[in-house]
């Protein structure tokens, strides 16, 4: 279809299923070229090529016309599926890894890899929900008890479970370089400074305090419930990373540079803004890549990558 393309739009956001692709086509017919045809009743599959790589591979299920004569589609890879299938799901004694094997043998999805979480969970039931659901929270559970992210994600036509930090790119993106624009804040607007655990009975199941930032800026405090079925020691440790999740200031970064084909969701990037003081890496959050007129952009939204203590 590629003399039919105007544009095209190649995403993915960490937390997400499955990335998508975006194409705008010529809906008509003219000199040296037909009508795409696209039926998405039929399955049909979309294959993305830029420069003799192959990014991306799914099937299309969405088509737009419009008066101007222009069809836009829209694909998704074939992570879609494990968010579009419902099950229940019912484990005990088991880690993500094989959380992630099971869902893609009951709706045969066929994968190549899938990296060693090691942490068994002892219970994970998912009752009514998606295969995609059952294997986030798998991973939401690795990561909470050993620090590690994992991340899924889909190579020509193949499933993959990849640990986040040994897939680092180390690609730079430069402030007079290949950087376009940026945008970055720091907030403590919801920051908060304690957390308590409060019983039903109103009482302090436990609670834990950052006392070196309420020297600076005060008192700001939440509650939480406690887990019924918890023991004490697991109240102390909900506290705590209650606190870690939400006793740190809000930051926001997103960049907007030459497109890097190798730069998406879940891999890292090293910035350098000398103006601001930044140089360090980066998880990508989120990605947009844009292809049109010859040009190829991306805008990428930042996480800080605090597991990662140094370029190299």
């Amino acid at each position: 279809m590629s003399e039919l393309v105007i544009s095209v739009s190649w995403q993915g956001r960490r937390g997400a299923a499955a990335r998508s692709l975006t194409v705008s086509l010529i809906d008509d017919y003219g000199y040296g070229h037909t009508r795409s045809y696209i039926k998405i009743e039929e399955g049909h599959q979309c294959v993305f090529i830029y420069n003799g790589t192959e990014l991306f591979r799914g099937i299309i299920m969405k088509q737009t016309y419009s008066n101007k004569k222009i069809m836009s589609i829209t694909a998704y890879d074939n992570g879609i599926y494990l968010s579009n299938n419902k099950d229940t799901f019912k484990y005990t004694n088991i880690t993500a890894s094989e959380v992630f094997k099971d869902c893609c043998k009951r709706f045969d999805l066929p994968y190549t890899e899938a990296a060693d979480t090691q942490y068994r969970i002892s219970e994970l039931t998912k009752s009514g929900t998606t295969a995609w659901d059952a294997i986030a929270d798998a991973l939401s559970q690795t990561y909470a008890a050993n620090g590690i992210r994992y991340y899924v994600m889909s190579d020509k036509g193949n499933l993959k479970l990849i640990r986040r930090r040994e897939n680092i790119v180390q690609w730079v993106i430069e402030k007079g370089q290949n950087l376009i624009s940026y945008s970055y804040s720091n907030s403590i607007e919801n920051i908060k400074t304690r957390i308590k655990i409060i019983s039903k009975e109103g009482g302090v199941v436990s609670q834990k305090i950052n006392t070196d930032i309420e020297k600076k800026i005060g008192v700001f405090q939440d509650i939480g419930k406690p887990d019924e079925d918890a023991e004490e020691a697991k109240s102390i440790e909900l506290v705590a990373n209650l606190l870690k999740e939400k006793g740190s200031p809000n930051k926001t970064f997103t960049v907007e540079a030459v497109g890097i084909t190798e730069v998406f969701s879940g891999v890292g990037v090293f910035i350098i803004i000398k103006e601001i003081g930044m140089s360090k890496i980066f998880y990508v959050e989120e990605d947009v890549h844009s292809f049109s007129d010859n040009k190829h952009n991306m805008k990428l939204k930042l996480g800080f990558a605090e597991d990662i203590k140094e370029l190299g």
